[in-house]
């Protein structure tokens, strides 16, 4: 794995997709020495038009230290645990096995867990559900256990989907992947709820579509926002989309809307 680190984000929509464009498997953003800084992870090495430098990654078994390092975590009703452990659940607790291989999402990182107690507090009951940027598709079969009637989620990373069928299956979940993004062919029009794990800039740059594809009275969870680029996510929301609650761990915020409806 190779990341490629860029030094004082300037937040253009333009470069940012570009990185997808050029095989980007994910992005991370991070305060460092010289303030905000981008990483972004490629298998290969490859001319970016974006300037930055190049880091190595150690070779280290992510899916071993995953396995051997975390414990199952609570969210409300919701256990979401390693396919090697062993849950002692309480009445009315559901457990969600989950082995994230190498997608991003196991319930421990902040942005996953609020994005999680976000969707416990929702009454999921025949709505229906899309995680956008599922990974390794936790989002989604979390929204299908806690009683949605139809659940998607859909990633650009192609590598991810396997991996989140998969904890699908484990789970019996009914919850359907897909590659590619809110346009992907085959995803109903519209949602009841539209959860994304991203990050500020491509929740500004998305805003707008977010909110099309929501129904009237629909929620909007955002996270993978760091606390210092809320200002830029809140200014892309439209009229039509009311910020209702929010979340915060550490540095990571969470921000929740309800949308009027399409316009």
């Amino acid at each position: 794995m190779n990341v490629y680190r860029i030094e004082g984000l300037t937040g253009e929509a333009v470069e940012l997709a570009a990185l997808w464009d050029l095989g980007c498997l994910g992005v991370q953003e991070e305060e460092g020495p010289g303030g905000l800084a981008l990483l972004a992870y490629f298998e290969e090495k490859r001319a970016l038009p974006v300037p930055g430098e190049w880091l190595e990654l150690p070779d280290v078994d992510y899916v071993a230290r995953y396995q051997a390092g975390l414990g199952p975590v609570r969210f409300g009703r919701l256990v979401v645990a390693p396919s090697h452990s062993r849950v002692e659940l309480v009445a009315g607790e559901l457990a969600l096995w989950l082995d994230p291989g190498s997608a991003f999402g196991t319930g421990h990182h902040e942005t996953t867990a609020m994005a999680l107690k976000a969707l416990t507090r929702l009454d999921l009951a025949g709505k229906s559900v899309l995680d956008l940027g599922a990974g390794s598709g936790l989002l989604a079969i979390a929204a299908d256990r806690l009683g949605a009637e139809q659940a998607y989620g859909v990633d650009n990373d192609v590598a991810t989907i396997g991996v989140a069928r998969e904890n699908a299956a484990r789970n019996s979940s009914r919850a359907r992947f897909a590659p590619g993004t809110l346009d992907t062919p085959g995803l109903p029009g519209h949602f009841d709820v539209v959860v994304a794990n991203l990050y500020a800039e491509l929740h500004r740059s998305l805003f707008p579509t977010y909110v099309s594809r929501v129904v009237a009275g629909g929620r909007l969870i955002l996270s993978g926002i760091l606390a210092q680029r809320r200002q830029l996510v809140e200014e892309a929301a439209p009229p039509s989309a009311e910020l209702v609650g929010e979340d915060r761990a550490g540095d990571w915020l969470l921000l929740e809307y309800e949308v009027e409806g399409p316009r």
